[in-house]
């Protein structure tokens, strides 16, 4: 079955918000400004190309949003993870190894290091460095002997690491590069794991066990040139900021998903998170400035994976449409295409470079199917019907995660094969 869609809202504490997304759409739709939806009855069928081939796991982990791009500056490199099981979580002691693909030379696999900080469905966060995407990328790794977590900027250049991101009292690993390349967002994936173990390192060190919010922890901002780290928002006042939605939330422990920059640096977007997989779930969006100020809680719920849009503008799911809002303003700015060409808004998306095209990758029926519109002219691809042999749901799951190339043209693509492993694709755009 697909992945579970966000819960139905309860009638004395989500509501108000769910009503009033209704209400933006129905604006939107009854509005001058909302470019009709265009057919997808058109829409061109492409066909997807293996890159990489077992009896070894190869796969790059995260959703290709908010700049999150698997090829390095040129096109010559596609950086990824290469592991020898996928079928259970990894342990402290668990390697994967750091592989570069070259596309000149047939996708040849080059293993230029390993980490232990790592999962099957988020990978190590790999993004090559902005400020210098030929050959830098950082990826995720935790210490053998004491079990914290720590980021590693690696050179391919200098064919070694160039800098580690080790933080002792509170180890915490990337969760987000800003789009300079002068920050990056840190989370502490032990207490991930604990909480939801499909997005963390188990084993690696906690030190928030037992507290529900605690104030050492939540979003850090660390510096890439200078190695400075910085606590962004705690979670004690996140849960400060929910009381009122939540009052028993002094007993329910919160984390950190989805630490999305805004293209410009200025704001960063996250989901405080509780009780998933359980009753009084918690699942609630917020935004911050970059130097901590001006936290907000996003009243209307932009569901499933969001991207960033230019200026203050997301992409997600409201109210079951794919649209685009603004997070300042809480407006509604598009609606894009209907019900008939995104069937999940809640899948995962991501923009092109360009910002023109949008790739929204959703499962149906235990198979991924693909859906790539262009928003200025209304052209529609469509790819999919790639069965998923039994990873759905769970934690071993193979989400659809498309990410872009920087030139706007093709996306890779995670799928699971008949055998059992876990490889990668490559979804091309008919030349135009």
């Amino acid at each position: 079955m697909p992945r579970p869609k966000s819960p139905p809202a309860s009638p004395h504490r989500h509501r108000p918000s769910q009503l009033a997304a209704l209400a933006l759409v129905a604006t939107c739709l009854l509005g001058p400004s909302c470019a009709p939806a265009p057919t997808p009855s058109q829409a061109t069928e492409i066909e997807r190309e293996q890159i990489t081939f077992g009896p070894k796991n190869h796969f790059f982990g995260y959703i290709g949003h908010v700049g999150t791009i698997p090829w390095n500056q040129s096109g010559r490199y596609i950086v990824a993870l290469r592991t020898e099981f996928v079928d259970r979580m990894p342990g402290p002691t668990d390697a994967a190894e750091v592989i570069l693909l070259d596309t000149e030379n047939d996708y040849a696999v080059r293993v230029v290091d390993t980490c232990r900080g790592w999962n099957v469905q988020q990978g190590t966060m790999l993004y090559w460095n902005p400020a210098d995407p030929e050959n830098q990328f950082f990826f995720n790794d935790r210490d053998p002997e004491t079990g914290r977590v720590f980021a590693v900027l690696f050179d391919i250049a200098a064919g070694r690491r160039v800098r580690e991101y080790r933080f002792d009292e509170t180890p915490v690993g990337n969760g987000g590069v800003s789009f300079d390349g002068k920050y990056f967002a840190g989370i502490n994936y032990a207490r991930m794991a604990r909480l939801r173990p499909v997005t963390g390192y188990p084993g690696a060190r906690d030190w928030t066990e037992g507290v529900s919010a605690p104030e050492d922890d939540g979003v850090f901002l660390v510096d890439v040139e200078t190695g400075e780290k910085r606590l962004l928002v705690s979670f004690r006042t996140l849960a400060e900021a929910l009381r009122r939605e939540w009052p028993a939330i002094d007993s329910i422990p919160l984390f950190i998903n989805h630490t999305l920059w805004s293209r410009s640096g200025e704001r960063l977007f996250f989901f405080a998170r509780g009780n998933f997989g359980k009753p009084g779930r918690i699942n609630a969006s917020f935004t911050i400035a970059s130097d901590g100020t001006d936290l907000r809680r996003q009243q209307t719920h932009i569901g499933g994976h969001p991207e960033w849009d230019a200026g203050m503008r997301m992409i997600g799911s409201i109210a079951n449409r794919q649209a685009v809002f603004d997070v300042d303003t809480q407006k509604l700015v598009e609606l894009i295409g209907d019900t008939e060409m995104f069937p999940d808004p809640e899948g995962d998306i991501a923009l092109s470079p360009s910002l023109e095209w949008l790739a929204n990758g959703y499962k149906d029926d235990g198979k991924v199917h693909y859906v790539i519109h262009n928003r200025r002219t209304g052209e529609t691809f469509r790819a999919g019907g790639y069965d998923l042999f039994g990873r759905v749901s769970g934690n071993l799951r193979c989400d659809p995660a498309p990410r872009w190339n920087r030139t706007g043209d093709a996306l890779l693509i995670p799928s699971m094969m008949e055998d059992g492993t876990r490889q990668m694709f490559v979804l091309r755009l008919p030349t135009t």
